[in-house]
């Protein structure tokens, strides 16, 4: 189970910036996989999100809040499970 104890408090202000999101616009199926879905597929859904996020006013955020709270799933700030995960293990390398 993740823990959610590091995540903001749930205010407005503090997630208002979500509502700015690109990703309101399209179906929730492009920004997590199915379970076993690999390879091309993977791909190929992977780059379609990362098109919502590249021209999102709300790209920055987004990807901020994924990293501090660790988000385990889907594309968020532009960035997939894997690349969020090896940008937090360089911080903590270099930390």
């Amino acid at each position: 189970m993740t823990d959610i104890a590091r995540l903001p408090k749930p205010t407005l202000d503090v997630w208002e910036w979500q509502f700015e999101g690109h990703c309101r616009q399209v179906s929730p199926e492009v920004f997590f996989h199915p379970e076993g879905e690999r390879g091309n597929q993977r791909r190929s859904r992977d780059d379609r999100a990362k098109a919502v996020c590249d021209s999102c006013p709300v790209l920055r955020r987004c990807r901020e809040h994924a990293l501090a709270s660790r988000e385990p799933y889907g594309v968020w700030g532009g960035m997939t499970e894997d690349e969020r995960v090896r940008v937090i293990n360089r911080r903590e390398l270099a930390s």
